[in-house]
């Protein structure tokens, strides 16, 4: 089959991979309908060194069930999926919790292990863990949609929990990325009063308005603390989703949240320390997040898809088929594209 392979940084390459088999009787061998290349992506994009192999990209996906394991159950051939961008049996006492991407067996996609689904077909392991059944049809144009659940929807809504939003709060969003604007559906979704979307790119900031950003904060550092704080009768807010996972983005999540309030970390770092910890110490800043385990929030988030009320989908501003996944990437990269949707 055909797939996206990453040699390294700024090597993407669509080449003939063997196509995925089952392996494991938990497996289940999926016909990629709908992928997506993610901002996470563009992070080995600039940084991976060669390695000599590659590695299959990809880590959100829709697609049809071509085959299952003798142990599957909860799924047949023919059935429409989504796909988290982590796997997990279901089982165990994480994914019991709620926290699949902690999973004791479980594992993401897209790495020099498990490959992508950048791709035209992918292996699944702990398919019944993993994949979740949609109630639609593969031409459904709520498609795009339904594909945020694989990962930025979901982890814009948990940024948002791990923020603790409530109705009447006061949010801010740092990041006008995917993420970032799924983020600000989720803060609006969860009844924040106040939505400040801290980002730079005209477009974005289009779409986070009509997402729900009451305000907009284009400065950096200094200047963009002082300017949240003049649109919070100085206090900060109740709650930041930090988006990004670069130092600076973090130091200016913590200094504008207000003393008490709560940040919720869904960048990736890209830093092994967290800077400012004296502060949130003492200003009782909580800090939480982590890889959102999206798998725990798609029933609650699917029927708000279905019926309209939301459409995260809107963040996919260019398709292409595989051929195109490598100028994708470069789009992303160079901030053409918010986000870019592949259909193998």
């Amino acid at each position: 089959m055909r797939a996206t392979v990453m040699h390294g940084a700024g090597d993407v390459r669509i080449e003939n991979v063997p196509d995925p088999s089952i392996t494991d009787p938990t497996d289940a061998l999926v016909r990629v309908t709908h992928a997506c290349i993610c901002g996470s992506d563009l992070w080995p994009y600039k940084t991976l060194e060669y390695s000599g192999g590659g590695r299959v990209m990809g880590h959100e996906a829709i697609g049809v069930v071509d085959a299952v394991g003798s142990s599957v159950r909860n799924m047949k051939a023919g059935d429409l999926v989504v796909m988290p961008f982590a796997f997990s049996d279901g089982t165990c006492e994480f994914c019991h919790d709620g926290l699949q991407t902690a999973c004791v067996h479980g594992g993401f996609f897209g790495n020099a292990e498990v490959p992508g689904a950048q791709a035209e077909a992918v292996r699944v392991p702990l398919a019944d863990g993993t994949l979740y059944v949609l109630p639609v049809g593969d031409d459904d144009p709520l498609l795009p949609s339904l594909l945020t659940l694989s990962d930025v929807m979901g982890t814009g809504h948990h940024a948002a929990v791990a923020a603790k939003v409530a109705p009447g709060k006061r949010v801010a969003v740092v990041g006008d990325g995917a993420v970032g604007l799924c983020g600000v559906i989720a803060a609006r979704r969860l009844g924040a009063e106040q939505i400040i979307l801290l980002g730079r790119h005209p477009d974005r900031i289009a779409l986070g308005r009509e997402f729900g950003a009451t305000d907009v904060v284009s400065e950096r550092g200094d200047e963009a603390v002082e300017r949240v704080k003049e649109l919070t009768g100085g206090y900060g807010v109740h709650s930041v989703l930090e988006c990004v996972g670069l130092e600076q983005s973090e130091l200016t999540a913590i200094e504008i949240t207000r003393p008490g309030g709560a940040v919720g970390r869904v960048g990736v770092p890209q830093d092994e320390k967290l800077p400012a910890s004296q502060p949130a110490f003492y200003n009782n800043i909580s800090v939480s997040g982590g890889p959102a385990p999206v798998r725990a929030y798609i029933e609650e988030l699917l029927p708000d898809i279905l019926e309209g009320r939301i459409e995260p989908g809107r963040v996919f501003d260019r398709v292409v088929d595989l051929d195109g996944v490598p100028d994708g990437y470069r789009a992303m990269n160079e901030r053409e594209s918010i986000k870019v949707l592949v259909a193998p």
